[in-house]
């Protein structure tokens, strides 16, 4: 049921089952290590380019889900998964394997949001009883294709994010399932807001004007304060973004000191991993929260959270031809009580 300007109340809740979570070698060596089920040293994990080595990575992220979820591929209903890539090759060339009805998606570093957001829909629409939501990211891959080869070595500006290299996914299930699971209740999807900025390197500024629109219109349409919450969790503003978004709300007289976070700040130790403003990424907020939330959901040590995911919706080809960087972001409310 669609509620206000433009969420969605989930009025059957589906729940959660279960998460599952990858990452490569320097998000391993970060604060939250002991929270993702895999990892690897091996940035090309045994694959003979950056490209494969990213879809191999989805591959075994969502084999793992369906292990711990103890699902059968041949059950899951759907899946929802994109990444960064052109024509989002690493969930297209990944899903080959997996034989599971696939939509792919593209919404930048917001696709987690997204694809959770679709996955839930169609499971308190009764359309499907077991759905997964996925996404990845790869430093290298990603770096080549949006900036510059990294044989390049270019120096980065201190405004700069590094692309994270993980992924998540999450597989979404009725909420009368025998086994227990946060439940979603919630969805605002996001609408596209332009600022105007044209600087690449300073992706966080660029994003915090949709998680501006996104969060101000939740919470309008709820009527929820952000004290609802145990945790506001933004995907990729990084510690810059982090803080403007902080800033624009106090000006409304809105304090969201204390209950804000943000995946990529969270994810590196900035002063010990020289990751200038933190991380990105689709792999960003999906291996974060798979990983760091979804325990803390599971443990009770928070009972209430909303994850807004943000994504960049500018190309290398818009990129040179002079456009600004649009930004969008999905909002999911997930709650220990339906």
């Amino acid at each position: 049921m669609k509620i206000g300007k433009q969420t969605i109340k989930l009025e059957n809740t589906p729940k959660i089952l279960q998460t599952s979570s990858m990452v490569g070698p320097k998000e391993k060596q970060g604060p939250l290590s002991i929270y993702f089920d895999l990892d690897t040293k091996d940035i090309f994990l045994g694959e003979k380019s950056f490209e494969k080595a990213e879809s191999k990575m989805l591959e075994l992220c969502i084999l793992n889900l369906l292990k711990k979820s103890s699902t059968k591929a041949e059950d899951v209903d759907y899946i929802f998964a994109g990444d960064l890539l052109n024509q989002c090759i690493s969930s297209g060339y990944c899903m080959r394997n997996l034989g599971i009805p696939f939509f792919g998606l593209y919404g930048a570093c917001s696709t987690f949001c997204e694809s959770l957001t679709l996955a839930s829909l169609f499971v308190n629409a009764n359309y499907a009883q077991k759905v997964v939501a996925a996404t990845s990211s790869h430093f290298c891959s990603a770096e080549r294709q949006f900036r510059m080869p990294l044989e390049h070595g270019n120096q980065k500006s201190p405004t700069a994010q590094c692309t994270v290299t993980a992924a998540g996914s999450a597989i979404v299930v009725p909420k009368d399932f025998s086994i227990s699971g946060p439940y979603i209740t919630y969805v605002t999807p996001g609408k596209v807001v332009d600022y105007n900025i044209t600087d690449m390197t300073n992706m966080g500024s660029a994003m915090v004007p949709a998680v501006y629109n996104t969060l101000a219109t939740h919470l309008q349409d709820t009527g929820r304060t952000p004290d609802y919450y145990d945790a506001i969790v933004t995907g990729d503003l990084g510690v810059l973004g982090s803080e403007i978004i902080v800033d624009l709300f106090k000006k409304d007289g809105i304090n969201l000191q204390g209950i804000h976070a943000d995946c990529g700040a969270l994810i590196y130790n900035h002063d010990m991993q020289d990751t200038h403003c933190g991380g990105s990424g689709c792999g960003c907020m999906a291996s974060v929260f798979s990983g760091y939330f979804f325990e803390q959901l599971k443990t009770k040590k928070m009972n209430k959270i909303l994850i807004i995911a943000t994504g960049a919706l500018m190309s290398t080809l818009s990129s040179q031809q002079g456009e600004s960087i649009p930004g969008i972001a999905h909002a999911v409310a997930i709650e220990n009580e339906a």
